[in-house]
């Protein structure tokens, strides 16, 4: 549907099974780009990725389904989203005590 200043704009979604469960894909067309939101149901862990507006749809879903479970697979590795940074606690820019006095330039 074409949008005020001659920019075309399409969007759709599907919902697919990935290894770990419901996978929700939305697609948004941005000029001759096109954007692809994946989110894991179960998690609400969201990837984003951009293609060409010319691309098969299914190439972009596999490549966007495979960045979610990378991202996924990551989490579960760090303890899941939002987990503490392991580093932070020796970074005394983010608060970190663990006996660093401090940055020498």
């Amino acid at each position: 549907m074409p949008r005020k200043g001659g920019d075309n704009q399409s969007a759709g979604s599907d919902r697919v099974t990935g290894p770990n469960g419901e996978i929700y894909i939305e697609y948004k067309q941005l000029g001759q780009a096109m954007k692809v939101i994946a989110v894991d149901a179960a998690t609400g862990v969201e990837v984003t990725i951009m293609g060409p507006a010319s691309a098969a749809q299914t190439d972009l879903q596999r490549v966007a389904v495979r960045k979610l479970q990378a991202q996924l697979e990551k989490d579960a590795g760090e303890g899941g989203p939002g987990a503490a940074d392991s580093d932070a606690a020796d970074d005394p820019d983010n608060g970190g005590t663990s006996g660093s006095k401090g940055w020498i330039a």
